[in-house]
């Protein structure tokens, strides 16, 4: 069975709904619990790539030292074209990896269930196309993208913080919200200036409108980690 390598990067943070979508889809999940200190492999010989969020900047190696490791399998996504989804961290991550800039408690943060603007650049995405809009998603961020990388596509974006969605070659993409949090998750969560219970409340009632359309993303990954996984067979078939 093909099997995507998911690297999680905070006890909380796992792949949830996002991941389930995925086995749905024909998928095996090998989730990695970096955050544990279980050892990320040397080398990506897995489907797909998803790099999850966590409360860490792209580099932060002196506090989270699996970092580094990740950031070289992120590099190598990139190098052979594996299908690679990066959330919250990991979409910084690939930004950084890919040449861009990640800064540090930027701007005003995000936190819960806001509007999404999909940029007319998405049409020709191959996760993105034909989504609303506007799509609500769940934030919970501080940090963020100031700078995408040389050749990315711009998909999405908020007034606070632009750089929501984008894509790096064809087959990488990064996003700073969640599409694999549900609203009870973000009663696990803590920031300042926001009153956690209406917050809760705006999620659940943005919750039937946007799983359909992160299911959507989800089941394209899915596919597009499916043909890739297809061809790189018999390209080594070939060359056997």
């Amino acid at each position: 069975m093909r099997e995507v390598l998911i690297v999680q990067n905070s006890g909380s943070g796992g792949p949830s709904r996002f991941g389930g979508w995925l086995e749905d889809a024909g998928l095996a999940l090998d989730v990695i619990l970096a955050h544990e200190g279980a050892p990320l492999p040397r080398r990506l010989d897995h489907a797909a790539l998803i790099v999850l969020g966590g409360g860490y900047l792209p580099g932060d190696d002196e506090r989270a030292p699996w970092l580094a490791d990740a950031r070289r399998l992120v590099g190598q996504a990139l190098e052979e074209e594996v299908p690679m989804f990066g959330i919250c961290l990991g979409g910084q991550m690939l930004a950084q990896v890919a040449g861009g800039e990640v800064t540090g408690d930027t701007g005003a943060p995000e936190n819960g269930s806001l509007p999404v603007t999909i940029r007319p650049e998405a049409a020709a995405d191959p996760l993105f196309h034909g989504l609303p809009e506007a799509v609500p998603a769940v934030e919970h961020h501080k940090d963020a993208v100031t700078r995408l990388p040389g050749g990315a596509v711009w998909l999405a974006e908020t007034a606070a913080c632009p750089y929501q969605a984008f894509r790096v070659g064809e087959r990488a993409w990064g996003v700073q919200f969640h599409p694999e949090v549900l609203p009870a998750r973000i009663r696990e969560w803590r920031a300042n200036g926001f009153d956690p219970d209406e917050v809760y409340a705006r999620a659940v009632a943005d919750e039937p409108v946007s799983t359909p359309i992160w299911h959507r993303v989800a089941t394209r990954f899915a596919a597009l980690a499916t043909e890739s996984s297809g061809a790189a067979r018999e390209v080594g078939a070939r060359q056997a």
